[in-house]
């Protein structure tokens, strides 16, 4: 009798799929950068208000990757479920800030959820977030003007 309780318990405990994940990860990609000179920057946000951060100042997590074939992946592990955005910056120079121009930066950026960017079309962390409840992989195409 007490086999088949242990094995019962067994069961229970240790073979049933892990449905209450208290965090998730995370993977960001992006391709077709212009070039493979510097890192890539991906800051990820999880408060309304910190984008735009020009600055790199309100992120929750950063992380610098070496760039690959003209791309770049990084996995956040760990996180909380909530509602994310991400900003991304191939930092040629790497000296962690947006390079500008005249108007518009001369390093290559990109948002969650944007395609282009624009007088029109500026990034905020509402237009940016999504709502992350499991294990996600998220492609973010990043913008050089």
């Amino acid at each position: 009798m007490k086999t088949v309780v242990l094995i019962m318990l067994s069961a229970v405990f240790l073979g049933r799929p892990n449905m209450d994940q208290s965090t998730v990860k995370l993977t960001v990609t992006v391709t077709d950068l212009r070039n493979n000179k510097g890192i890539v920057q991906f800051a990820l946000y999880n408060k309304d208000g910190t984008i735009p951060d020009e600055d790199f100042k309100k992120y929750y997590k950063m992380e610098k990757v070496l760039i690959k074939g003209n791309s770049a992946i990084v996995v956040f592990s760990n996180l909380p479920k909530g509602i994310y955005a991400v900003n991304i910056l191939h930092d040629e120079n790497e000296n962690g800030k947006i390079e500008k121009g005249f108007l518009l930066p001369e390093e290559g950026i990109g948002f969650s959820n944007f395609d282009k960017i624009g007088f029109g079309n500026k990034p905020n962390f509402e237009k940016a977030s999504f709502e992350l409840r499991s294990n996600k992989e998220l492609k973010v195409k990043v913008v050089y003007f």
